[in-house]
Order: C-alpha cells, then sequence, then structure tokens
C-alpha cells in the first residue's frame, strides 16, 4: 500500500492477506477535500472500495490500480441521479431519531412489521408527533428493549466508551475484520473470468437486503458475474432498488414453503459464490446450516454479514447501518465534533458501504485461493459492527478541504435505461491500472425474473 493510504488500509490488509499471496496495491490521486466527519470517512471509503477492486483485478494479474478518493466517497451516496423521475424517500414517515427521558433513540421503521413492531410497543398513531409525545415517556433502554423483544428495530444513543464496556461491544471488539473458514473440497470449480471482465461466468446467489450485500454483489456483476438476487414475496426496497438492483438479476422465492426450498437448493447447488445477510442460525432455521451447503455445493465460496457481530448476547439482533452508528459510539462522536445537542450520523452510510467493498474483496480473495490451490473452498463473515471499529480508528485529517459537490462532468457519457426512466449514475471512481466495470443490465425493480440460473 501507499503512501496516500492511510490505516484502513494497513488493518484491512491484516485481516485479508495470511490467507494467501500479498497485497495488491491501491493508490490515490491527490488528496481532495473531506466529507465531514471526526473520523476519515473519505480515506475509508477510498481504502475499502480501492482495495475491492484491486482483489477482483489481482484474479487477471493486475498488480495495482487508483482511485479517485473524491468519487469514492460520492459512490458511498448515491450513485443514480433520475431525469425526468424523482427517487422515493429514504426513510419511513416514523423513522428518526427521538428524544426519550434519559437521552435518544433512533427507530428503523422503513420494513413494514418493523414499522408494525415500534407501533405495536409504543401504543399510538403512526404519526410523527405522536410517536415523539410517547417516546419522551421511555428511557432508552426499555424502549430499544422493547421493540427489539417485538420483532423492530431500535437503537438507543451511546458513547463509544459505554459501548466499549458493553458486553457486545467486548465480543465485537474480539472478533476478526473478516473471520475466514477453511474447507477442502474435491470438486471441480467452474471457469469464469477474462481480461476485460475478471469474473464472467462467475454464478453468485444474492440473498442480501438493503445495503451491505447489495453493494458487493453490485460491484461482482459490474465485473462480469452473473448475480442472482433472491428476495421473499412482497418484499420491496423501493427507495434503494433504483441504486443497488444494477447489474442483476432479480427472483422470488418462498423459503418458508417446501417448494421454494428444493429450488433454493437447485440453484445453491449450481453457484458459485453464496452472498447472504441472515442473522446468526436464521439460515439453520430455514433448513440450510452451513454443513449443509457444503454437502450440496463443496466448493461454494460462502460470504455472509450481520449487523451486530457474531458472538455475544446481541449476534441475533436484527440492526442496519443508522442504528449501529448509534450503538457503537459513531453518532454520539459526531455529536461532539459538530459542537451540537443533536445526534450527528455520518454523513453517508458509510458501515455499510465499507462492509459491502470488504464482502467484495473477500468472494475476490477466495476464488483467488481456489484457483491456487486447487482444493480449498473459503467462508468469510463480516459485521457492520465490527467495519465500524475499523472506521473508529481513524480520525479526520483537521486541514482538509470540505468535499467538493458532484457536477456534471462527475456523471458518466451515457445514461442509464432504468425501470424507473432514464437516469445517470456517477463516473466509477478507478482511475488507471484495470478496466472499468461494465454492467449490462441496468436498474430494475425487485421481483422482475425467474429464480433460474
Amino acid at each position: 500500500m501507499d503512501s496516500a493510504s492511510n490505516d484502513p488500509l494497513r488493518h484491512i490488509a491484516d485481516s485479508l492477506y495470511p490467507v494467501a499471496g500479498p497485497a495488491p496495491t491501491v493508490h490515490t490521486d491527490a488528496i481532495t477535500g473531506a466529507l465531514p466527519s471526526s473520523f476519515d470517512v473519505s480515506g475509508f471509503a477510498a481504502a475499502t472500495l480501492g482495495l475491492a477492486v484491486a482483489e477482483i483485478q489481482a484474479l487477471e494479474r493486475v498488480q495495482g490500480i487508483t482511485v479517485n478518493r473524491r468519487l469514492c466517497s460520492a459512490w458511498f451516496a448515491m450513485t443514480v441521479r433520475p431525469r425526468d423521475w424523482e427517487l422515493p424517500p429514504v426513510w419511513d414517515a416514523i423513522a428518526g431519531l427521538y428524544q426519550c427521558d434519559d437521552g435518544w433513540i433512533r427507530l428503523h421503521t422503513n420494513a413494514p412489521h418493523h414499522r408494525a413492531a415500534a407501533l405495536e410497543v409504543l401504543q399510538c398513531p403512526a404519526d410523527k408527533d405522536h410517536v415523539a409525545a410517547v417516546v419522551r415517556g421511555w428511557s432508552g433502554d426499555d424502549l430499544e428493549a422493547a421493540i427489539v423483544a417485538a420483532g423492530g428495530c431500535a437503537a438507543r444513543l451511546r458513547s463509544a466508551k459505554a459501548w466499549a464496556e458493553h458486553p457486545q461491544g467486548r465480543a465485537v471488539a474480539m472478533e476478526p475484520l473478516i473471520a475466514w473458514d477453511r474447507s477442502t473440497s474435491t470438486a471441480k470449480s467452474r471457469s469464469y473470468g477474462s481480461t476485460r471482465a475478471p469474473l464472467a461466468g462467475l454464478r453468485v446467489l444474492d440473498c442480501t437486503r438493503v445495503l451491505a450485500g447489495p453493494v458487493c454483489t453490485r460491484l461482482l456483476a459490474g465485473y462480469g458475474a452473473e448475480v442472482l438476487r433472491i428476495d421473499p414475496p412482497g418484499w420491496r426496497e423501493a427507495n434503494v432498488e433504483p441504486e443497488v438492483t444494477l447489474g442483476k438479476r432479480l427472483a422470488t422465492l418462498d423459503m418458508q414453503s417446501p417448494e421454494g426450498r428444493e429450488q433454493f437448493q437447485e440453484l445453491l447447488a449450481q453457484a458459485d459464490v453464496f452472498v447472504h445477510g441472515y442473522r446468526p442460525g436464521a439460515l439453520d432455521g430455514l433448513g440450510f446450516p452451513a454443513e449443509l451447503r457444503r454437502q450440496i455445493n463443496p466448493s461454494l465460496i460462502d460470504v455472509s454479514l450481520c449487523a451486530y457481530g457474531w458472538s455475544g448476547p446481541w449476534a441475533q439482533r436484527r440492526g442496519y447501518d443508522s442504528l449501529v452508528q448509534m450503538s457503537t459510539g459513531i453518532v454520539d462522536a459526531g455529536m461532539h465534533w459538530a459542537d451540537g445537542v443533536t445526534p450527528t450520523p455520518l454523513p453517508v452510510q458509510a458501515l455499510d458501504h465499507g462492509t459491502g467493498y470488504l464482502m467484495a474483496a473477500a468472494v475476490a480473495r477466495a476464488l483467488r485461493v481456489a484457483r491456487e490451490t486447487g482444493g480449498t473452498a473459503l467462508s468469510a463473515r463480516l459485521s457492520l459492527a465490527r467495519t465500524a471499529e475499523l472506521l473508529k480508528s481513524t480520525r479526520q485529517r483537521p486541514d482538509l478541504p470540505a468535499f467538493e459537490e458532484i457536477r456534471g462532468e462527475d456523471l458518466a457519457p451515457n445514461p442509464e435505461h432504468t425501470h424507473w426512466g432514464l437516469a445517470d449514475r456517477l463516473r466509477f471512481p478507478l482511475i488507471d491500472g484495470a478496466p472499468l466495470p461494465r454492467w449490462i443490465l441496468p436498474a430494475r425493480a425487485l421481483h422482475s425474473d425467474l429464480p433460474i440460473w
């Protein structure tokens, strides 16, 4: 890694490179403005996105790449710019920050069942003012626990010190950034790759939702992988579908039914990579524990993520980037950095995006190991909470100018014919050293395709 790279790259390298081979080189262009934060979010963006691309290109013997630091930061936000239509709101009407009687809490209600769980606990109308009035009568710990117990998603504001002393914080601190498992396979892997598309022909079965996993598989699709995303009947992500469905086929399976599980097993048997975001033990409950997945497909590369880590009392807890920021002290640090009295999250969902690119790097590293050993199938586990520890280890340089907003020249030259209408997309931040990703399929709505390879 070059001198323009900072601590995140070295920390990531420590997690990836004991597995096999040297680290590919990631350079950044001249350091420009930084996203506003006490943490080095822009450096973190360049490190994680750049490393993912470098690992993919290393499959074709490309030894180094250069990325545009400013555009890496922009790719941690929305890359799509509609021309004659509008993106849906990012947040549900009652999602957000609320004051309780001893601090702050964030409710995450974008999914209908999570919204219903929060309202069931609060026993009030689905109106932000009513919710705020009721929340003020709760303690943060009690309301967080009640909503989680009801199957919802919430996180009270904690400081970094409080998180470090919390049993889950201590558990996460003991976990590696990427936890690897090895198995020996005698099954022959299918061939894939070309100099223009290093992952061409690779089959990736994608069972991930908002947002880290879809970021991972979007990048894999850009470098030629055949990504088949599977969602349960009725699931929608209207606010991010134009952002993360780029390059993918999008199918529906009811994993609760015998027919759905049988079809999933057939897809799994023919996949090269399985990327999933189920909480620990959830796939076991659906009848597909790790041992069975390995029996079904001995050469399968299995990459998974969860919110709060794979050990500790919160390992089963539902979570999202915005909630993990609240729990781990990131939002509290932002409030103090801004000299404010209101919780201040990161300017982008950096935990989601950073973890997504780390997952893509892990997929590429596992592919390289399989190719070089001819019989090693790797699995990798990551979590948003552990990625948060990596980001918290960085500090923003105080001498950097403000981040420069996106301009017309930052957009790709040709518009994208999405399901919703014409849109522009940001130029990819790769400057030189390797071919750019190329997405064959435009962004489309979920449930657009059949669940077949």
